[in-house]
């Protein structure tokens, strides 16, 4: 099959009516049939404009292959995730771009269990596809469509299975909202209600182009969140993203806070009476996590970057929480895949067992400021510059199964690593002190830049 690929990071991604048109997702689903040998598919999608074009092409794709396909409609992805282990499914698929501008949409797969595939599973499907190995039904065993009713209902309740709810109950925090406009207002007004939150909602309305703010939950998009947490008066403020797996959130103060630190007040907060437990995080992920979770006694796991690769290893090692930088919090008591509404319920539980603001939590974790940057590297040089930075940091015991991560005894740290959609090395430092992560950032993109020169020929 040579590098045609189908699936990256995340499932599918492409612009509608480009990449992702009817002919194409039809063949997208009737490979995904013939890989599944046809059985019960859920499908849910998010609010995206092209969602119901892509989603009824897919079908028709997994109708043709045999498939009984189940439709839970407009739904969060780690609601659909939850409904295809809990309703017993074969697998599942949902259309979704997860934080991409509204002008693209997408396709993950998921197992019986509610994961999305592994890696080697997605060769599979993209060998049917591109051998066109599809293996459609007789006539006469061609799928059929049903809705789905009440199983949103079952994942609300099965989140709320692992916080207090009367603890949150008594406190009656006031929550601020903002989903952008997509499927995570669905069961997050339920959600909260139950937890006896008062509830602002902002970007509330379904709308698939997205007109309050764009679906990557990013502290610049989220001012105005910042802004109505402040006027209001209130406890917290939440932003999913635009799929409902990722959550970030903002205090009473209206600090925005990136997913590094919500997940290291999680993880304060799991392995305070858990000491030993196994933590996964991706190698982009702050020195934070590093400090709080073997602060605690806990046992740290780097992985390479991307969800899938975390809830794989989490089943894997057997680890009953994750996280990534961006906010998704994988909490394996649940289900191990990212989830925003499980967050927002974990966050409420910590502020009513602590009794404290969620500013006060955070501000007693440790402090590490971060600079991003990134130098040019034509895709054909990045094995041999990453070859390269291996042999060169080789004394300081780099981490190097994605990029090369490098601490040094100041507790500061750099990331360098290809990136695996555009043809630039991505270069990541932290450092307790401001000064020192701007010195250590340029020194380093010094040293990317000279190698991408001597081994361009230059």
């Amino acid at each position: 099959m040579g590098e045609r690929r189908l699936f990256g990071t995340n499932g599918i991604r492409g612009i509608a009516n480009e990449l992702l048109t009817p002919e194409f997702c039809a063949r997208v689903g009737l490979a995904v049939g013939t890989y599944f040998g046809g059985g019960n598919i859920l499908v849910g999608r998010d609010v995206r404009l092209s969602g119901q074009m892509i989603c009824n092409a897919v079908v028709s794709g997994l109708l043709a292959a045999g498939c009984r396909v189940y439709d839970l409609g407009l739904a969060p992805t780690p609601a659909v995730q939850f409904c295809v282990k809990h309703l017993g499914m074969d697998g599942g698929v949902v259309i979704t771009a997860s934080h991409n501008p509204p002008e693209y949409n997408g396709i993950k797969v998921l197992r019986p269990d509610g994961v999305e595939l592994s890696r080697e599973q997605e060769r599979e499907v993209e060998e049917i596809f591109f051998e066109a190995r599809f293996r459609p039904a007789g006539w006469s065993s061609i799928g059929s469509v049903r809705p789905v009713e009440g199983a949103l209902e079952d994942y609300v309740e099965a989140v709320e299975e692992h916080v207090d709810v009367e603890a949150i109950r008594r406190h009656r925090f006031k929550v601020v909202l903002d989903p952008a406009n997509s499927v995570g207002i669905i069961p997050a007004r339920r959600l909260l209600r139950d937890l006896g939150c008062r509830l602002v909602a902002i970007n509330a309305e379904l709308d698939g182009s997205f007109p309050g703010r764009h679906p990557e939950p990013k502290p610049e998009n989220l001012g105005d969140l910042a802004r109505a947490v402040r006027c209001l008066g209130a406890d917290l403020g939440v932003a999913y993203d635009g799929d409902a797996d990722r959550a970030i959130f903002v205090d009473e103060t209206g600090r925005i806070y990136w997913g590094d630190r919500s997940f290291a007040l999680v993880a304060k907060w799991f392995l305070r009476d858990r000491p030993g437990e196994l933590v996964v995080t991706p190698v982009s992920s702050s020195s934070l996590i590093k400090e709080v979770v073997e602060g605690l006694g806990g046992k740290l796991v780097w992985t390479k970057v991307g969800s899938v690769v975390v809830s794989h290893k989490m089943m894997e090692i057997g680890a009953k929480l994750g996280g990534e930088e961006n906010g998704g919090i994988f909490y394996g008591p649940h289900q191990p895949v990212r989830d925003g509404l499980m967050s927002t319920a974990l966050v409420l539980n910590i502020m009513a067992e602590e009794e404290r603001p969620l500013s006060a939590l955070m501000d007693e974790l440790p402090r590490y400021y971060l600079m991003k940057d990134s130098v040019k590297c034509p895709d054909e040089l990045k094995k041999p510059v990453l070859e390269a930075l291996r042999e060169k940091f080789r004394h300081l015991n780099p981490l190097t199964i994605d990029g090369v991560k490098v601490w040094y005894e100041d507790g500061s740290a750099i990331l360098m690593r290809p990136s695996g959609t555009e043809p630039i090395f991505r270069l990541y430092a932290e450092a307790r002190d401001e000064g020192r992560v701007r010195e250590l950032l340029k020194e380093h993109k010094a040293i990317v830049e000279e190698l991408v020169r001597n081994l361009s020929g230059r």
